[in-house]
């Protein structure tokens, strides 16, 4: 191959720009850096958001850059179908929070790799805010009420009408409560456990129904769990 033949190679119409290249992959740097920031801040998820946050630039740009070089080619594009064909991801995402952060990752490097630059930034900017706002929300609706599993643990219940104990539970939560939903009865010769899934008017009133069940049962357990954000196994 003599020095001709290089330069025609390197000026083929198939030649990535350098510097467009550059600028997207700079720009990709700012936006996954404001989406990291974004799961950071306003994620809801159990996992370590902040070590989880770290893959998002690696994602984003390695699709910019294979869309990048793919995209003058359609050689190059069916055998990115064939090579995907054969890679396995054993990672497992445990929560759709963390695989919409993903998705929002592999779409800006898609948009920035496909040379929609402006498109790409106005897009993922708009939805970053509307994310935002919508998390806002849910913040202040939660201080008004909120789903919770209640799990209610007596002791030597024999020295109880068994007959009466669900009956006086359930008017105790029912006063508190928007709504009740029992889960689980599980009564022992030494022990009962009841399980519901209460909305609660006000989750002030936490104080109030422990203070009504231990009232008629002293030795009672009781345990609130925030069932929106249990980890999804």
């Amino acid at each position: 191959m003599n020095i001709n033949d290089i330069t025609s190679f390197i000026n083929s119409p198939g030649e990535v720009s350098i510097t467009t290249t550059v600028l997207s992959l700079i720009i990709g740097v700012l936006l996954s850096i404001a989406i990291r920031w974004h799961f950071r801040n306003y994620g809801s998820t159990l996992s370590n958001r902040e070590e989880f946050s770290q893959v998002f630039p690696f994602i984003l740009m390695t699709t910019l850059l294979i869309i990048t070089v793919v995209k003058s080619s359609i050689a190059l594009s069916l055998g990115l179908v064939g090579a995907l064909s054969i890679v396995r991801f054993r990672t497992p995402i445990k929560e759709p929070e963390e695989l919409a952060y993903l998705f929002v990752s592999i779409a800006a490097g898609l948009g920035l790799g496909a040379g929609q630059i402006k498109l790409t930034v106005v897009s993922i900017i708009i939805i970053l805010l509307f994310m935002m706002i919508l998390r806002n929300k849910w913040k202040k609706d939660d201080v008004t009420g909120k789903n919770l599993f209640i799990s209610i643990d007596i002791t030597n219940p024999d020295q109880f009408n068994k007959n009466e104990i669900l009956s006086h539970i359930n008017k105790i939560l029912e006063k508190y409560s928007r709504s009740t939903d029992i889960r689980r009865f599980d009564m022992r010769n030494d022990s009962l456990e009841i399980v519901y899934l209460i909305d609660l008017n006000d989750v002030e009133v936490l104080s109030n129904i422990v203070t009504s069940i231990q009232s008629e049962y002293a030795d009672a357990g009781v345990t609130f769990i925030d069932q929106n954000n249990l980890p999804s196994i």
